[in-house]
């Protein structure tokens, strides 16, 4: 059997191959395999093996293809910290990029860099330091002494602050030092897309030096991304023929939300510094590795009342029940976790509603991401796939988040049926019309209705 395409996602547990027609005949999702991630040795054998699994679940013998892309989120996933000059600007911005291209963020400094940030930096051991500061041609010295404290540390840095240091950034022929756009360039102006474009080179370029993945290139013939950056991708590719849309992705370890819509007119005064596509992720919202800090969120006795099972019972399925569950106790309960992630996260991600005093009494004013003009939710991620009415955890969420700058709770919801969400964001770096087609297709809806242009 010939197919096209084979796109891999080499999580730090599991690897999934996923097939697809691209050229050949109608664009198809075919078959998925998977097994597990062997980076502790080669993460070849675990993509050999997850291949073979999808030849067993395509019925055959022999199965050829003339491409293999991926994403990785193995031997860690993408660590890096975030060094600018004010919080509220430079910071930020680089943080902003940083998430939408799947980073997961270890530490973020405003102002200068001293020596506890450069023990902390050594202690995170990151795949790459982010230096920013500074609009264009304004304060420099900031960006550039950051840099300075770190280019010795023989960790890859992007530089993307202050335009006035490029010339003297240039004459220390660094390898280690690429140089980007200014991610802040103007107050109030987040120039996104070349950092998020550079953090996905830089991460192809030293995913090698993870341990097992020293000749994933032998198999992989194109960039790798990290998987939450081709969530993303996935997200950004159906704003295009939605509006304003929402992924929500709940695993094992992190919940995160995507969100990529503009704010109301008359809020956007109030909106300055807020990207128009977002990612927050929730290191402490999890269904497995994080279960326990997930039931710490409910309120004493509380989950023993809603679920009806005993402490006992419910510390028994923490310890013993897998990630996707086996028992009926064990899915309503894990489907309370999901419920709590999906709160909790929406509640961080979007912004609220708030009074404040001015000279003209008590003003109500937004404050954080306007998602009012959310038009289309997507649900992924195995907690939410496999939970029992996944679209009620959002409805019940919209119901009641009165002074929160939400959807509206008519907001229509789509599930990623078919699970490949992170393998269409790979696919669509380069075969942006087929992936949008599979898109649509896994979330079930006709390709007529879903075109809103």
């Amino acid at each position: 059997m010939k197919v096209d395409c084979l796109v891999a996602e080499i999580g730090s547990t599991t690897t999934v191959v996923n097939a697809f027609n691209i050229h050949q005949g109608p664009v198809a999702f075919l078959g998925r395999g998977m097994y597990q991630t062997t980076v502790d040795s080669d993460v070849r054998l675990g993509l050999q093996e997850a291949i073979r699994d999808l030849k067993k679940n395509l019925n055959t013998d022999e199965l050829t293809y003339d491409e293999l892309l991926a994403s990785s989120s193995a031997a860690g996933g993408l660590k890096i910290t975030v060094h600018g000059l004010v919080y509220e600007m430079t910071a930020r911005a680089a943080k902003e990029a940083a998430l939408n291209a799947g980073a997961n963020i270890h530490l973020i400094t405003a102002n200068r860099i001293d020596s506890d940030h450069i023990k902390r930096i050594l202690e995170i051991k990151p795949n790459i330091i982010i230096i920013a500061g500074g609009t264009d041609f304004g304060e420099k010295e900031v960006a550039y002494q950051n840099l300075m404290d770190v280019k010795d540390l023989g960790i890859p840095i992007i530089y993307t602050g202050n335009i006035a240091n490029h010339d003297r950034i240039k004459k220390l022929e660094s390898k280690n030092i690429k140089i980007v756009e200014n991610v802040y360039p103007r107050v109030d102006d987040f120039n996104i897309i070349p950092l998020r474009e550079a953090i996905y080179e830089v991460f192809e370029k030293n995913i090698i030096h993870a341990k097992g993945m020293k000749h994933i290139f032998d198999m992989v013939g194109d960039v790798i991304i990290p998987t939450p950056g081709a969530v993303m991708e996935a997200t950004l590719l159906l704003s295009e023929t939605f509006g304003g849309v929402m992924t929500i992705d709940v695993g094992g370890a992190t919940t995160d939300v995507h969100s990529v819509c503009e704010p109301k007119p008359e809020f956007s005064k109030y909106s300055e510094g807020e990207p128009r596509f977002k990612r927050t992720v929730e290191g402490d919202l999890g269904v497995f590795i994080n279960r326990k800090l997930v039931i710490q969120t409910y309120k004493p006795l509380e989950l023993e009342r809603i679920s009806g099972l005993s402490q006992a019972e419910i510390k028994e399925i923490v310890e013993s029940e897998p990630f996707i569950p086996v028992t009926e106790k064990g899915k309503k309960l894990i489907d309370l976790l999901t419920r709590a992630c999906v709160h909790h996260a929406l509640n961080r991600h979007i912004g609220d509603l708030k009074r404040v005093f001015t000279t003209n009494g008590f003003k109500v004013i937004p404050d954080g991401k306007d998602t009012t003009q959310v038009q289309s939710i997507f649900l992924t991620g195995g907690a939410l796939l496999y939970a029992n009415a996944p679209e009620k955890i959002v409805r019940d969420y919209l119901d009641k988040s009165e002074t929160k700058l939400a959807p509206d709770r008519h907001a229509k919801i789509y599930l990623d049926h078919d699970y490949i969400f992170a393998s269409l964001g790979v696919l669509s770096r380069k075969y942006k019309e087929q992936a949008r087609k599979l898109l649509i297709e896994t979330i079930r809806v006709k390709e007529e209705v879903a075109d809103v242009s």
